[in-house]
């Protein structure tokens, strides 16, 4: 085949810069930062060369390359990227200098009270960046790999730099929620694995390729127990309740830019999954679960809303808030019409913009109150207005308020999923209302109101951590106003895959009576 050396160059950016950042001598703190950077923003740089390049009405997988990695059980290093991958691709290329940015001088014992971090200092500036780039690595990986046991390993591997994240960078419950992320993650890795090797055995076809096993899987019992096996491990990594139990833990207790990341990118590994992997392989099965993934998806919806509401935590809340988005995620995806999956499509990117600098104002906040309860601020903006107003523009682009990115991506999802399923979408819907309120509470109770002792000290943001958030409010004022470049790419990739799992929009009403009237 052709081969394409795009997207294997794209990846291995971050993994030269993790190694180069590895190796540089103790004490260089300056210089990992500075390395990592730039090795983050050119990944970043390529990876919008890429987009460019990407031909919306060309192949559904494009720069693809494969060669023979394990040759007597088919196994390639194959890479390639549809209008889906492509956009989440792009996404975390812009999160992690975002994430640099905003954790410049969190681990730097020299720094001002209002940049430390609330938890103890485990390891060096050095490690969290070269871990940063390691993660990323792993990222681009598992969006960009066409071959089922490649992804697998990227699936896995990205578990071990975000273990050392949490576990050596995080607060004061930082191991306890790490080996929980940990273990949860790999009990459904471990049937994500079991069900990788029920896929060989019984499609014969000796490759792992996935657009050679598209069509090729039995149906019946045995498609649904291997569904099941990918859909668990989806399920567990998004989150889906009631696989969402995790969540909340590592989300608090990673540090800020690492739970940027954790809910940015490597939760939508679960839902891409869903779309990439459970309903073009397993079609009769997909459509055989969909009402109760529909279901868990609403009550996901419903149950992480209000269990929001009451949280004290900032982070803890921001996690649960979260766990409710997926759940608009997940009905989009099965709702099995167009709209549903690029609303579902566009909702990934857009959610991990808006969390994203969530988490990372977040924590420069708690940086400078050392709290994360939010009965402990109050009246924070009148003292830093420039800090409040991004929160405000990031928790209205959370609720997906008209005129901001994720407003497109919720209307396209509620309208999908109403076609197919008007009363759960209707129930859905009430979701924006509970949305409204936890956001608007949090930034009533910690920007709002008498400003309380410890706030009056607080120092502004500085130009460093603007230039950290700003461009994620950019992309998502830019994107809520003018969504027709993402829509163009994701649009069809996810007819593709309805197109695989055998289903096709609803007639609407009026036309099916003009059809039915013209017969």
């Amino acid at each position: 085949m052709t081969h394409s050396y795009a997207l294997l160059a794209l990846v291995l950016i971050p993994l030269v810069g993790s190694l180069i950042v590895f190796a540089l001598p103790r004490g260089q703190a300056a210089a990992a930062k500075q390395v990592s950077l730039v090795f983050s923003l050119a990944a970043l740089v390529y990876a919008i060369v890429l987009a460019a390049r990407f031909k919306t009405g060309g192949p559904r997988f494009q720069y693809g390359t494969s060669w023979t990695w394990i040759r007597d059980f088919g196994v390639h290093i194959a890479l390639g990227v549809d209008g889906i991958a492509l956009v989440l691709l792009l996404m975390s290329a812009v999160l992690v200098p975002a994430v640099m940015l905003a954790s410049w001088n969190a681990l730097d014992s020299r720094a001002g009270a209002e940049e430390a971090v609330e938890a103890p200092r485990r390891r060096s500036a050095k490690t969290f960046f070269a871990l940063l780039l390691l993660l990323e690595f792993f990222m681009l990986g598992v969006f960009t790999a066409t071959d089922v046991f490649l992804f697998y390993v990227f699936f896995e591997a990205m578990l071990v730099p975000m273990y050392f994240i949490i576990g050596s960078f995080g607060g004061p419950r930082r191991q306890y929620a790490a080996m929980k992320f940990f273990l949860y993650s790999l009990v459904g890795g471990l049937l994500m694995l079991a069900s990788v090797i029920g896929l060989y055995v019984t499609t014969g076809s000796r490759t792992f390729a996935i657009t050679q096993l598209i069509g090729h899987v039995p149906g019946g019992a045995t498609q649904k127990w291997l569904f099941l096996g990918f859909f668990i491990a989806f399920a567990i990594k998004a989150p889906l309740v009631p696989f969402h139990t995790w969540l909340p833990d590592a989300g608090a207790e990673a540090p800020a830019g690492g739970a940027a990341l954790l809910v940015g990118v490597l939760d939508k590994v679960g839902t891409f999954g869903f779309i990439r992997y459970c309903l073009p392989l397993f079609p009769q099965a997909s459509r055989y679960f969909a009402p109760l993934v529909l279901i868990l998806s609403v009550i996901g919806i419903l149950y992480a809303a209000f269990l929001a509401i009451g949280q004290r935590d900032m982070k803890r809340l921001v996690a649960y808030t979260s766990v409710a988005h997926f759940g608009f995620i997940g009905l989009g995806i099965f709702a099995f019409t167009t709209q549903g999956g690029t609303g579902a499509v566009l909702y990934m990117v857009n959610h991990g913009l808006s969390t994203g600098a969530l988490f990372l104002l977040l924590g420069l906040l708690i940086a400078r109150g050392k709290s994360r309860n939010v009965n402990d601020y109050g009246g924070t903006a009148k003292v830093t207005p420039v800090l409040a107003g991004l929160f405000l523009m990031a928790g209205l682009s959370s609720l997906a308020l008209p005129g901001m990115s994720t407003f497109v991506s919720e209307f396209l999802v509620l309208v999908g999923a109403f076609t197919r399923h008007k009363a759960l979408a209707i129930i859905a819907t009430t979701g924006i209302i509970l949305a409204a309120i936890y956001v608007l509470y949090l930034y009533q109770r910690a920007f709002q109101g008498t400003v309380r002792e410890r706030v009056t000290k607080f120092r502004d943001l500085n130009p460093r951590e603007v230039l950290a958030v700003a461009p994620l409010i950019a992309l998502i004022l830019f994107f809520g106003i003018y969504p027709k470049p993402l829509l163009n790419i994701i649009n069809p990739a996810v007819k593709a895959t309805l197109s695989d799992v055998h289903q096709q929009d609803p007639i609407p009403p009026l036309n099916a009576t003009v059809a039915g009237g013209s017969k």
